[in-house]
């Protein structure tokens, strides 16, 4: 018998995964955990019966063309549970995956508890009613998100943030320079996303804007995180024919963030991530027309980013489908490095939003998780 069943998906579902399980296995060091899980959740101790990668699929379109395989493995899961019957089982982002699997497993008595609630403040509202379906406990991340759960009369706990208990709150750019052996002169970091998707759609964008931004900055320096060695393979084939040199990471994401002066990023936690570092960023985003037509129709905010929706405001540019340009994002970024009081301003933004989202989350998941675990 395990006592947590678990289903993250994606990179940045399992890096919260990951502080999750430890937060858990602090008061119960004991605890056996199983379900779907990245190799960051394997380390804090996840027995993965299938890995997150599978999971890593977003839009609908590229649901669509996945979905056979994501309905045999969510059918293969959700048998496992039942079977294996956990104390509790936690959804780890990934809703349209989890939800559905969550409603089996609560009608047949396990409860469950969902991690991050799902963007119902920007877009689908209507997906409350099937949350209030499948989740015994929402844990939230955001301090606006609790009151919508409490005015839904679904059992809610605002966690705080994990990223920014582990981010700190002075990044130290010299010593992340230094590690990457880097040297004087602008740096620019280029996120293109952690699915393969989203690699595919932005890393060549990104290249192309990089390209500009040397013409302007001769001694610019890039780096480029790759989340696994299938992205970094991607990153290589985007950069076939252009005469630029970057930096391509293996992981380390957190170190080039600490170490640039601008961001151009793929919409997403990674958004976050880099203003938790206190850096300016352009946020960037392609999907397939179909997909962004309906997503369009379907949008409640005017921002894509997090730090705009935490800010409540265009603190940092943000290029989606036709505005997502090489020239659009080389501007934004060269906007940022001509600009030193602009930056200086959103650096104390994110401040703010850092010390907002410091909560201690690991020690208040434990205890959200806790009584189910009792």
């Amino acid at each position: 018998m395990i006592d947590l069943g678990v289903v993250a998906g994606e990179a940045s579902g399992d890096l919260l995964g990951a502080h999750f399980v430890r937060a858990l296995k602090q008061g119960r060091p004991g605890l056996r955990a199983a379900g779907i899980a990245g190799p960051r959740m394997a380390e804090a101790g996840v027995d993965a019966i299938y890995p997150s990668e599978k999971l890593a699929v977003n839009g609908y379109v590229e649901v669509l063309r996945h979905l056979p395989e994501l309905l045999w493995i969510r059918s293969r899961i959700g048998r496992h549970f039942l079977a294996e019957r956990p104390r509790v089982f936690v959804g780890i982002d990934a809703p349209d995956f989890n939800f559905t699997l969550e409603a089996r497993l609560k009608a047949a008595g396990i409860p469950t508890v969902h991690f991050v609630s799902p963007s119902i403040w920007a877009w689908r509202p209507e997906r409350i009613e099937r949350i209030r379906q499948a989740v015994s406990h929402m844990l939230v991340v955001f301090p606006f998100e609790e009151q919508i759960y409490q005015d839904a009369g679904i059992p809610v706990s605002y966690v705080g943030h994990p990223l920014a208990d582990v981010i700190p709150l002075e990044p130290d750019t010299a010593a992340a320079r230094a590690a990457l052996g880097l040297t004087p002169g602008p740096v620019v970091a280029l996120l293109p996303g952690s699915r393969l998707s989203e690699v595919t759609r932005h890393a060549r964008l990104m290249l192309d804007a990089a390209a500009l931004i040397r013409r302007q900055y001769p001694d610019a320096q890039f780096v480029l995180p790759a989340a696994n060695e299938a992205a970094a393979k991607l990153v290589q084939q985007a950069r076939q024919g252009l005469d630029l040199d970057v930096r391509v990471l293996a992981g380390q994401s957190h170190t080039a963030l600490a170490a640039c002066d601008v961001a151009l990023v793929a919409s997403g936690t990674a958004t976050l991530e880099t203003a938790l570092f206190k850096k300016p960023m352009v946020i960037t985003y392609r999907v397939p027309a179909l997909t962004a037509h309906l997503m369009r129709k379907k949008a409640l905010l005017p921002w894509i980013g997090l730090p705009n929706i935490l800010a409540r405001d265009f603190v940092v540019p943000e290029r989606v489908q036709e505005a997502a340009t090489p020239k659009n994002l080389a501007d934004d970024a060269l906007a940022w490095l001509d600009d030193a009081p602009r930056r200086h301003a959103a650096i104390e933004t994110f401040r703010a939003m850092h010390l907002a989202l410091r909560q201690d989350a690991s020690a208040r998941i434990a205890g959200a998780v806790a009584p189910y675990l009792d």
